[in-house]
């Protein structure tokens, strides 16, 4: 029981968030995940790793939750906004994006089986998708790493209870 209740979850949970989310005002948003990314992404920053998207606008687009967000670096620091004119975008659904994210899945295996879209610039494309396949969870901050662990082993066990073959393109693509 609790298998299949986690399977419908999976597959139905980002349609129940989608309404709280697009309710949640995008300042608390940008708070949120100027904080996130700035703690994930500390070293890259200050070793210079981040500094190809100085001044470039990358579009982040989580389908399924109707997020949409425009993340840069300036001076060092992180910045996200809501609507800029973007030089690559990056789309996809959560649970795709949360294992990703968790290193269970591959952004080169996604982005074929065309769950995972990648438009505009094809060389800043490439440097945001190294950068993904470089990210260790180990330096990620603790508390973030077990919930980002956590949240993807329940996602992959859903999908895989649910049965879920994700072999179909979105119909956006």
């Amino acid at each position: 029981m609790f298998e299949q209740l986690r399977a419908r979850l999976v597959r139905q949970g980002p349609s129940l968030l989608r309404l709280p989310i697009k309710l949640t005002p995008f300042a608390l948003q940008k708070q949120v995940l100027q904080q996130l990314l700035g703690w994930q992404f500390r070293h890259a920053l200050v070793e210079g790793d981040l500094d190809f998207l100085e001044q470039r606008w990358l579009k982040v687009e989580v389908r399924d939750l109707g997020l949409l967000w425009f993340v840069t670096v300036r001076e060092g620091i992180l910045l996200v906004s809501d609507n800029q004119q973007e030089d690559v975008s990056f789309s996809g659904d959560a649970n795709d994006l949360i294992l990703i994210a968790a290193r269970k899945q591959d952004p080169d295996t996604l982005f074929f089986q065309r769950r995972l879209v990648i438009e505009g610039d094809t060389e800043l494309g490439l440097y945001v998708k190294n950068l993904m396949d470089s990210i260790e969870l180990e330096n990620m901050p603790t508390p973030l790493r077990i919930g980002l662990q956590q949240l993807a082993d329940f996602v992959e066990a859903g999908l895989k209870e649910g049965g879920e073959a994700h072999s179909r393109a979105p119909a956006s693509c």
